[in-house]
C-alpha cells in the first residue's frame, strides 16, 4: 500500500475514533468510559506484539503493574505527575527492551517464552505483595504490601500541581492517549520495520536468510508494547488513585489475552473492540450476585473462539464486505425490471 491511502486510512479512522469517543459521554459516564480506554490501551500493547509480531506474551500485566507503581512512587517523591508519567512509561519500556533481548537472543520458544512472561508476572505479584514492612520503601513512597500505595498525587497539568485533572477533563486526556497510541501504531507497522516484523512473524528462518536480525526487531516490537501497556499503567493509577499487587495478578494477564481473542487478532481495532465490550460487561456482571463472572466470561470466550474465530472485528469486517455486493444487487433488480417494461424493448 502506497504513503497516501496509508495515511488516508490512517485519518480516517482516527476521526472515526474521535468521534466515537466525543459521542461516548451521552450513552454513559465519563468515570467509567475512562477505564474502558484505560483497557483499550492496554489490550493494543497485547494486540500489537501478539498480533503482528507473532509473540504470545501470558504477562502484559506485568507492564501495566509496573507503570502504575513506578508513576505512584515517583508521583509521591516528586509532588507533581509530569516526569511520573514519563517514567511510568520508560520504566515498562526498559524492563520489556531487557527481558525481550534474554528471551529473543536466547532463542527461546514460543512455548517458553510464554512461560518466561508468565514467571516473570508471578514473581512480581508476590513480591509485591510482600513488601508490607517499613524497609519496603523508596523515598518517600512505602511500597504497602498487599494493601497496596494510596494517596499519590493524579495527573495535572504539566507544571502546575494545583490543577489536577480528572473527570470529563481526565476522559479526555485518556481518549487522547488513546487515538495517539492507535496513530504512531499505525505508523510503525506502516514503516520499513513493521513491515519486516510482520514478515517475521510469518516466517522468521527466511527473513533472517533475507538479512534482518529478527531478534532486534522482535525485542524493539517486545518493548513498545511494555511502554504502551506502562502507559495504560500510569492512566489507571491516576483513574483508581490507588495501586495494588492484583495489577500483576495471573486473572489481569488472562483477561488481556482474553480480550484480544473476542476482540479479533491481528487488527488493531479488535482489541480495543474487545477490551471495550468486554470491559463493559465485567462492569455490568459486577452489579449482580447471581452467577460468577469469571465463569460468565469464560463462556463469552469460548462461544467467541467457536462461533467468530476471527473475533468481532472479524465479524465487522465481512458484514462490511458485503454490505457494497447487496447494494449493487438491490440496485440492479429495479433496472433489470424497467428494461423489461420498457415499450423500446417490447
Amino acid at each position: 500500500m502506497s504513503a497516501r491511502p496509508q495515511l488516508r486510512g490512517t485519518l480516517v479512522a482516527l476521526a472515526a475514533g474521535a468521534a466515537i469517543l466525543a459521542l461516548a459521554p451521552l450513552v454513559a459516564e465519563t468515570y467509567t468510559l475512562s477505564v474502558l480506554v484505560i483497557y483499550a490501551i492496554l489490550a493494543l500493547s497485547l494486540g500489537l506484539i501478539w498480533g503482528f509480531g507473532g509473540i504470545l506474551c501470558f504477562g502484559q500485566a506485568a507492564f501495566y503493574g509496573l507503570g502504575a507503581y513506578t508513576y505512584a512512587v515517583a508521583a509521591i517523591n516528586i509532588g507533581e505527575s509530569t516526569l511520573p508519567v514519563l517514567l511510568g512509561i520508560a520504566v515498562p519500556f526498559a524492563f520489556a527492551f531487557v527481558l525481550g533481548a534474554v528471551m529473543f537472543y536466547g532463542r527461546l520458544s514460543d512455548v517458553y517464552l510464554g512461560v518466561v512472561t508468565l514467571v516473570v508476572t508471578l514473581i512480581l505479584f508476590r513480591f509485591m505483595n510482600a513488601t508490607a514492612g517499613p524497609a519496603f520503601a523508596i523515598g518517600e513512597a512505602r511500597l504497602g504490601g498487599f494493601n497496596g500505595i494510596p494517596g499519590f498525587p493524579i495527573l495535572n497539568v504539566p507544571g502546575e500541581p494545583r490543577w489536577e485533572i480528572y473527570d470529563g477533563a481526565f476522559y479526555a486526556v485518556c481518549a487522547g492517549a488513546l487515538l495517539l497510541v492507535y496513530g504512531l501504531v499505525r505508523w510503525l507497522l506502516a514503516s520499513p520495520f513493521g513491515r519486516v516484523a510482520v514478515a517475521i512473524r510469518e516466517n522468521e528462518g527466511r527473513a533472517e536468510l533475507m538479512g534482518y536480525d529478527a531478534r532486534l526487531r522482535k525485542t524493539v516490537l517486545f518493548a513498545v508494547g511494555g511502554g504502551i501497556a506502562g502507559l495504560a499503567g500510569v492512566l489507571y493509577a491516576c483513574w483508581a488513585e490507588i495501586v495494588t499487587p492484583g495489577l500483576f495478578s495471573l486473572a489481569q494477564s488472562a483477561e488481556i489475552i482474553v480480550w484480544c481473542i473476542v476482540g479479533g487478532l491481528g487488527t488493531l481495532v479488535g482489541p480495543i473492540i474487545g477490551a471495550v465490550v468486554l470491559g463493559y460487561a465485567k462492569f455490568l456482571l459486577g452489579q449482580q450476585s447471581v452467577i460468577d463472572n469469571t465463569l460468565i466470561l469464560g463462556a463469552i470466550l469460548v462461544l467467541s473462539v467457536l462461533l467468530m474465530p476471527r473475533g468481532i472485528a472479524g465479524v465487522l469486517a465481512d458484514a462490511w464486505a458485503r454490505a457494497p455486493r447487496r447494494a449493487r444487487r438491490a440496485r440492479g433488480r429495479p433496472g433489470a425490471a424497467r428494461r423489461l417494461r420498457s415499450p423500446d424493448r417490447a
